[in-house]
């Protein structure tokens, strides 16, 4: 019985791209939209609180800025700090979760500067041949 299960479990990563690629599920929670330039903003300026982020991100929407914030605390990625004053504060900052892809951003970075002028030739000439 083992060995037909562990057939199907072959079969069902052959045939669902989500099984088959072991990565799909990082590049889901790391590459989000947002999830980078938050993650980044806070591994480099330390803890901060919404608007401190809002500010340094000003292309977030509030919306979104909350909504990513709440997935990256589900996920482990960042910490989320409840102060309860008058007025009450809230800070974030980077879990040891995040901060473990510090290496994994900086190949990524490596790549775009060695890689990013090939990707926009590459779309420059594809932009330019007519259509098949």
């Amino acid at each position: 019985m083992v060995g037909n299960a562990d057939w199907a479990a072959t079969a069902a990563a052959a045939t669902d791209p989500e099984l088959a690629c072991p990565t799909s599920a990082v590049v889901d929670i790391v590459f989000s939209r947002w999830t980078t330039p938050i993650l980044w903003t806070l591994h480099m300026h330390g803890r901060q609180r919404f608007v401190e982020l809002e500010r340094r991100i000003s292309t977030i929407t509030p919306k979104v800025l909350t909504q990513r914030l709440r997935q990256l605390e589900r996920d482990g990625m960042v910490v989320r700090t409840y102060h309860p004053e008058i007025p009450p504060r809230v800070e974030y900052e980077i879990s040891e979760l995040g901060r473990s892809l510090a290496p994994l951003f900086a190949h990524l970075a490596e790549w775009a500067a060695g890689n990013l002028d090939k990707v926009e030739q590459a779309r420059n000439d594809y932009d330019t041949v007519p259509p098949r």
